[in-house]
Order: C-alpha cells, then structure tokens, then sequence
C-alpha cells in the first residue's frame, strides 16, 4: 500500500528519491473531513426504511442538534455541505445557527428506498424476502423497487467524495445520513464497498477521517460523547 508523503513523515518513515538518496519532504496539509449523521427522527421512523421521505426532527433530534453546537462552534473557516432534506437542514441550523453558510449537495442525500419508503424492517421482509437478502448481499446491480439502486448511490457519493479530497478547505463538515457517512469511510479508506454494514452511526453521531492524497485515515467514529449528560 502507498504511503502518503505527510504520513510517512508522520511515523518517520523516509522517502526516495534517486539512487540512494533518503530524504524527509516538507509535510503536505492534510484535511479533515468531519461527519454527522442528523438527529433523531422519532417513534415512527424507527425500525423504517426512511430515504427520500423529508422527515422533520422529533424533539429528541433536536436536542441532539443543539448538543453538537460545542463541537461544531470552534471550526471556524469550515466549508460546511449538507444534504437538502429537511432532516439535515433543521441538524445544522441548530447546530451551527442561522446565520450558518450551507452548501446545499444533492448528492449527499440518503438512498431511495422507492416503495420501501416508510415500510418496517419486518413488513419488508415479509412481503419480499428474496429482494431483501439481495439488498443484504449488496449486490451491484440490486435496486430497491421503484427507488434507487446501489449503483447509483455509490457513483453519488463517489462524486461526492472526489469533490471533498479536492476541495481547498482544511476542515469540511459534512451534515448526512448514515448510508452515506458509511459510503465515504469505505471510500477514503480504500475498503470494498461491501464493508459498508459494518460501521454503527447513529443519529446526531460524529465521524472523522483525515485525508491525504486522497486517501484517508479514520480517526473516530459514532462519537456520541456530547449527547451524554
């Protein structure tokens, strides 16, 4: 595996260049790409398939909106992009203020679970157990029934993905759903996309990976240490 020139310097492992020739390049500026899942939607998404359906926060999704005011206040200069379902906007706003600059990215949006949408996990399984152990498999070319296939939502966040490790920002905070927090780790640390289950993130969770060359390192996930108390 290549080894970034600022991580290299990072552990003291020296770089070549020429016959012979060691010596330490001067560190490239990593960035940091912080992410947050929204808050809490409430009793009655719980246990549902709730992609393009526009949920409000419930008041305990609020409450965690307002407790990740302290960890957002201090990023100042942060390039902040959000998902434009409502969900996200109304984390942000309380979050980071009104006065708070968004960059609205529709390719941070959650999947379409098509006729799924608002469907219990057990109602799901039920009415189509074949579609869901395929949808279990991610399977490449599986796409949820009148809704979005994981093809597709992979490309989005791919995209996505490509405009953060290039943007010219030291911090970016990203404010979006859980499929797509667990699509960027998989992204930036270079594991098949078929990891993507294996990462817990919870409402009002925060995550962070440190990217170089486009590459990242993941220094925390599903924190939720400021949601206690």
């Amino acid at each position: 595996m290549r080894i970034g020139t600022g991580l290299r310097m990072k552990y003291g492992i020296p770089t070549s260049k020429g016959a012979g020739i060691f010596y330490f390049e001067r560190e490239r500026m990593t960035q940091r790409l912080i992410l947050i899942r929204h808050g809490d939607l409430g009793e009655s998404c719980r246990g549902c398939y709730v992609g393009r359906t526009d949920a409000p926060l419930s008041a305990e999704g609020r409450r965690q909106a307002a407790a990740l005011a302290g960890e957002l206040g201090p990023l100042n200069g942060a390039r902040i992009l959000c998902s434009p379902l409502l969900r996200c906007r109304e984390t942000a706003g309380i979050a980071l203020g009104a006065g708070a600059t968004l960059d609205l990215d529709d390719d941070l949006r959650e999947i379409d679970f098509g006729r799924w949408e608002g469907m219990s996990f057990a109602e799901v399984a039920a009415a189509d157990p074949a579609a869901v152990d395929r949808w279990a498999a991610l399977d490449e070319d599986f796409a949820f029934p009148g809704g979005e296939d994981i093809g597709a939502f992979r490309e989005r966040i791919g995209a996505a993905a490509g405009r953060i490790a290039d943007d010219p920002a030291g911090t970016v905070v990203a404010i979006t759903h859980g499929g797509a927090i667990r699509l960027f780790i998989c992204r930036f640390l270079g594991l098949d996309y078929r990891q993507y289950l294996l990462f817990d993130v919870r409402p009002a969770s925060i995550s962070e990976i440190r990217i170089e060359d486009g590459r990242g390192v993941l220094t925390r996930v599903n924190d939720t240490h400021h949601l206690e108390g």
